[in-house]
Order: structure tokens, then sequence, then C-alpha cells
């Protein structure tokens, strides 16, 4: 039975259709997609701030920058590649109901949800498939950081919202060309991070400030064929390590990985691994190693550097808490001052 009292939208896409003749400019040139100016092993910069739900226990904002446009292609209103924009408030620990049953340790829940707007196919309100899976990787690896026995008969409740996803593909691409979802990989990997943030903020003990990563193999053919293919001619060139990928920016991509990964402890809490993960190539001349192998190397080295952002923006919010304490704690003495000892 629909719901008479909300109108909903159409389940179509929710941005505006781009037509054929969008596709090439008045000159006839066609729109060329996003290349990757960064080094195999760079990171894409993100932002991460803390505290901005006050209704929350801990919260925090992580947004990372989008795919730059090709510097020879005309201006057009149509984007070149979606951002990243997650949003995650964090509520508790808070007790139990007396009915439920006791429980020694800290009971997780997450709850992933996509805005309607934020994909290029609409989401619906109730939560699909995708978005159940998405909150299944997270809780499991944000439970491998949390110190659940500390509070015992106890819920924590973290709620993520993707504002804004990454395509699974280019624009410019037809709508069968790719049917992988590599760009959940890339919202899997944010809201671990931006998790992270909120229950460090939370105030939220944790054995090490947990930090997602992703890692992609990506055989790209304007690529394998400036290099020299020591396989043959006709052959599909040798997939390349890359971190931090925007599919926007890749045409083959073989896998993908996604780690929740400790660096304090040198441990991985979650990991997601899809695609061809056949060997491949490595740096050494002549040696094969297992794709997934690499994958993981490299998506824990992609975790390494999104945990320096992690751990500045956990500095923030610390040194916010210790300011709003100070500014309490002279209110309540009558303005005697107080001096921090460290």
């Amino acid at each position: 039975m629909a719901d008479r009292r909300r109108n909903n939208g159409p389940p179509s896409g929710t941005r505006a259709p781009v037509f054929a003749s969008l596709l090439r400019n008045a000159a006839g040139e066609a729109a060329e997609r996003p290349q990757r100016a960064r080094k195999p092993t760079e990171l894409r910069k993100i932002f991460l701030k803390t505290g901005l739900i006050p209704s929350a226990s801990g919260s925090s904002y992580l947004e990372i920058e989008p795919a730059r446009r090709p510097t020879n292609t005309p201006k057009s209103l149509i984007a070149p590649a979606t951002s990243l924009k997650i949003a995650c408030a964090v509520h508790g620990p808070r007790p139990l109901p007396r009915s439920a049953n006791y429980s020694p340790n800290l009971l997780l829940t997450t709850h992933v949800k996509y805005a309607p707007f934020a994909h290029r196919r609409r989401k619906g309100h109730i939560r699909d498939a995708s978005e159940r899976d998405l909150g299944v990787h997270l809780e499991t690896a944000i439970r491998g950081a949390i110190i659940a026995e500390r509070w015992p008969k106890s819920a924590l409740d973290v709620t993520i919202t993707v504002l804004e996803a990454e395509d699974d593909r280019w624009w410019g691409d037809a709508t069968g060309s790719s049917d992988a979802s590599w760009g959940m990989m890339n919202v899997l990997a944010g809201c671990i991070t931006a998790a992270a943030a909120a229950i460090a903020d939370a105030r939220i003990d944790c054995l090490d400030l947990v930090a997602g990563g992703v890692a992609a193999l990506v055989a790209d053919e304007e690529e394998g064929d400036s290099k020299d293919n020591t396989t043959g001619a006709g052959s599909r060139p040798s997939p390349r390590l890359l971190l931090d990928p925007d599919p926007s920016e890749h045409k083959n991509i073989v896998a993908a990985c996604v780690v929740g990964y400790l660096p304090g402890r040198d441990e991985i809490t979650e990991i997601w691994l899809k695609g061809d993960t056949s060997e491949v190539a490595s740096t050494t001349p002549g040696e094969k190693v297992p794709g997934h192998d690499v994958l993981i190397d490299g998506a824990i080295d992609a975790a390494r550097a999104a945990r320096s952002v992690l751990a500045a923006a956990v500095r923030e919010s610390g040194e916010r808490f210790i300011a709003q304490s100070i500014g309490v704690s002279g209110i309540t003495k009558a303005g005697t001052d107080i001096e921090m000892k460290t």
C-alpha cells in the first residue's frame, strides 16, 4: 500500500540526463574522461572535521576532492566526476532497557544510508541490499577497534549518511559498460575513517584509530600501449597498482580491495576484495606475485596515509574538548583562574 502522505520521487536518475549532443562541443571534439594526475601512491586530499552535530555524542564529516577536468577539454556544465561526502553521528553509549538480556559487552549497531540525491540513481527511503552490506562491513571494521567490555549492558549506534557517493564509472561511458560497483569500495573506506573520527569524538575507548584504505589494479588500454608489452601483441596489458582510485578516471578496473587497518597494532579488522586477482607482474622484473597480496599491501599503505588525517582530526577534537572543559570549570568556580598541568 502506497504512502499517500509522502510524495515519493521518481525511481529513475536524480541528475539531469546527459544527451548525446553534450558529449561533443561546438567544434565537434568529443569529451574526454578525466585523467589521473596523481602518482600511483598518492591519495586525494581529504577534509575531515569532528563535532558538527551538537545533538550527537560524537560526529564527523568527511569529504574527498573530486577528479579534475582535463586541461584541453572545454568547460561544460557537466562535472567530470563526483566527490565523496559522508556525515557520521554516534549516539551512546546508552543503557539498554531493563527488558533486554544482560550483555557483558557493548552492543554496536551501524546504519549506512544514501541520501536520495547522493547517487546517479535515486535511492529510496528504505535501505537496499548495497546499503545493508555497507553497514555489515562497517560494523566488522569498527568492532575490532572498540574495547567493548568496558560498557556492559550498553549500546552504541553509529549512523552514516552518504551525501554524495562516487560514481561506478565515468558519465560518458555506456550504461552497461561496467557492472561492478567500484564506487562502493571508496564509500566503505570513507565510512570507516569517518566512523573512527566520530567514535573518538564521543570519547569511547578504542585500541587504536581504525582507518580505511582502498587500492585497485587498473589495466587501461591507453596506458598499456605507451609501455613495452612483454606479453605479446594484442594481449591485455599488465595491470598497475593504484592507491585511492577514482572510477571515473579509469575504464578498466580489474580488481579492488578495501581494508580497515589499525596502524598501531598492525592488524586488519575488515577486508573486502573484489575482482580478478590473478598473478600480476611486481616491481621486480621477472617476478610474479598473487594479485590479492599486492592489493592488500596497497590498501594498507592507503590506510596508513589516511590515518595521518584521522589523527589530526582527533587531536583537534581533543583540544576542543579540553577548551570546553576549562570554560565550564571556570564558570562554576565564579571566574577562578585554572592552570593546566601537563
